[in-house]
């Protein structure tokens, strides 16, 4: 069942609004539609994500306007390589999540009760405001997954939108077809975190399936606008083989293109696997020749200091276009037209005529609580 989307939802009580994508059951339940858990609630009952509830014969979300923080970043942290780079973007995010990574690096907002991390509170349009007034480029919905808090998201969005600044998601894409076509009409940009390439790996180390995750990858590139770049976290034995990076990319370059640009991240032990040593610097670059490999023009390494592999190359005559140094941008060489001033090609990606400079700042924002609007 679906209600219709406004900027301003009528809320039940603070931080509680009826939620979109569910229906009833024939027991008296209520299942959630938002993802492929399908969630079965009765009264009460509250669903893996922990913020979506069955009340009063209905869904609602339970984390609406509160977050665990509001700051600004650097867009590169994402991360966005090909999206507006330099730019500041205002990130916040919520409690919970519709995953159960047993090495999840946000785990203590991600598995935490809402009513224990979501200290911070803003409106759609405060939100929105508050951007427009720091002269972010863009909103984004991250540290947790926002599929889960969509209807907030979706209002941030539309407030976002209407003040000439853009919105961004950070996502894992596990999310239902009815659901993504409404929550990815009010989104500009988005890294979806490809876990894995096994179905193994995503059923007992992440709780869910990779099926619908490359789906929701397809049906991005292939129907929407929505600018697309896709992360894998290499963890040291569980999903860093030679064999599995080279099916990704290859999967990756016959589904979505050679032009959407692929990040492999390092890892760092924590929450459920603090037994797993670091990811090597070597295994990163060596995924990275593999991506190039395989065709794709466009292979970032993260989470470790690697000037090379964070900084983008013209795919025509290998020009370095835009130098990076972490989130710093140190060199440009494109012009007005996005074009390399080597060869002309023009890059992928969504830029402006010059590169922000908000550099490596991460800029907490606060909000007057005492104002709702």
């Amino acid at each position: 069942m679906n209600t219709p989307s406004s900027a301003r939802r009528e809320e039940i009580e603070p931080g509680v609004v009826r939620g979109e994508w569910w229906h009833r059951l024939d027991d008296g339940g209520v299942q959630c539609d938002l993802c492929p858990r399908f969630c079965k609630l009765h009264e009460g009952q509250k669903a893996f994500c922990f913020v979506r509830q069955a009340r009063d014969g209905e869904i609602v979300l339970t984390s609406y306007g509160r977050a665990t923080g509001y700051c600004i970043d650097p867009i590169e942290k994402k991360p966005l390589s090909h999206f507006y780079p330099g730019s500041a973007v205002l990130s916040f995010g919520t409690a919970g999540c519709n995953l159960g990574c047993r090495f999840c690096q946000n785990w203590d907002i991600s598995k935490a009760r809402e009513d224990r991390v979501l200290a911070a509170t803003a409106s759609p349009t405060v939100v929105a405001d508050a951007a427009a007034d720091a002269e972010c480029t863009s909103v984004a919905f991250t540290y947790n997954d926002p599929i889960i808090f969509a209807e907030y998201a979706i209002d941030c969005a539309k407030e976002a939108r209407a003040r000439g600044v853009k919105t961004v998601a950070v996502s894992s894409g596990y999310m239902t077809p009815e659901a993504r076509r409404d929550f990815y009409a009010h989104i500009d940009a988005v890294n979806i975190d490809l876990k894995a390439f096994t179905e193994t790996f995503y059923h007992e180390i992440s709780f869910a399936h990779l099926a619908p995750v490359l789906d929701t990858l397809s049906w991005l590139r292939q129907e929407t606008d929505v600018w697309l770049e896709v992360t894998t976290l290499l963890i040291p034995g569980r999903n860093d083989s030679e064999d599995e990076v080279e099916r990704l990319c290859a999967w990756l370059v016959e589904n979505l293109g050679p032009e959407v640009p692929l990040h492999f991240s390092a890892f760092h032990p924590d929450f459920k696997m603090m037994n797993v040593t670091p990811t090597p610097a070597a295994t990163l670059r060596r995924a990275r020749e593999q991506g190039s490999r395989a065709g794709l023009k466009h292979v970032y390494t993260g989470n470790i200091r690697d000037v090379e592999g964070q900084s983008t190359y013209c795919p025509g005559c290998g020009q370095l276009v835009i130098g990076r140094d972490g989130y710093e941008i140190t060199a440009w060489s494109l012009d007005e037209a996005s074009r390399c001033s080597g060869c002309r090609l023009a890059l992928a990606g969504r830029f402006a005529s010059k590169p922000g400079h908000w550099g490596m700042r991460r800029q907490p924002v606060f909000f007057d609580t005492s104002v709702r609007r």
